[in-house]
């Protein structure tokens, strides 16, 4: 018997300090990190910048350096301009701008070009997309709603619908 109470008493005190050991357990387990869409908006960016397939996010708290991850690379069509987002996007956020922006390309007549950067002009309410040297400005309410995500054979309809 004094064996039974005693195993019993090692065994209530290493229960006791366990109950210290474990982490807190939540009660929920949503996530409290909030959409990378609703983030562009404090940085005076509009969320369409980017298309709706955002799988996972990062900012860098020093110096505002993004990594975005979409479930797949994926085609949008801004009215008369096709871009194409890569699986994974990284860049430089500042307030009305982005930079070192890599994963983002626009179809220019043949060929794809690299987006750089963005800067928003708020005096004329345009976007000014960088490629290299060379910019080209669209109106921002072409950005105000998140654009929904498309495939390759997209691209290929509106390859053959040019023709």
């Amino acid at each position: 018997m004094a064996i039974t109470m005693e195993f019993s008493s090692k065994l209530q005190l290493v229960l006791l300090f366990s109950l210290f050991l474990i982490p807190p357990f939540s009660t929920s387990l949503k996530t409290t990190t909030p959409d990378v869409h609703d983030l562009f908006p404090k940085y005076n960016l509009p969320k369409g910048l980017l298309p709706g397939n955002v799988e996972s996010y990062s900012v860098s708290s020093e110096d505002n350096t993004f990594t975005i991850e979409l479930t797949h690379h994926c085609y949008v069509q801004f009215k008369d301009q096709l871009v194409l987002y890569d699986k994974v996007l990284t860049g430089k956020l500042g307030y009305g701008k982005v930079s070192d922006v890599t994963g983002i390309h626009a179809k220019k007549l043949f060929i794809w070009v690299s987006v750089t950067g963005m800067d928003f002009d708020e005096n004329s309410n345009t976007i000014e997309f960088h490629v290299g040297i060379l910019s080209q400005s669209l109106p921002a309410d072409m950005f105000q709603t998140i654009p929904t995500c498309q495939n390759k054979e997209f691209q290929e309809s509106l390859l053959l619908a040019s023709i």
